[in-house]
């Protein structure tokens, strides 16, 4: 897939060290990944979830919330946002903040 846009994966692995090596492993797999389907990215990422218009990702043991809009059909996958498990919790990602 085409993540758009790598520089929230860097910005969160410097902003959460203890959890950047997930967030490489996380990105090199979607990287190299072609999902077609939910049940194809569940094959790969058997913690992600449909919130919404929005998939939900659980990075490296649930310590982060990787938050990605995919359209499928081109291949293409945006990242939103990461969030700390509060951060998410407070459910402000819903509404366009952090």
């Amino acid at each position: 897939m085409h993540v758009i846009t790598h520089r929230r994966i860097r910005e969160a692995m410097a902003r959460y060290p203890q959890a950047a090596g997930a967030l490489d492993q996380w990105y090199r797999l979607v990287k190299k990944a072609a999902p077609q389907s939910f049940a194809e990215l569940r094959a790969l990422f058997g913690t992600v979830d449909r919130v919404g218009r929005y998939w939900v990702f659980d990075i490296g043991g649930n310590k982060l919330r990787l938050i990605a809009a995919i359209h499928f059909g081109s291949g293409r996958l945006f990242v939103r946002s990461v969030l700390t498990h509060a951060e998410y919790d407070r459910g402000h990602w819903k509404e366009g903040g952090p």
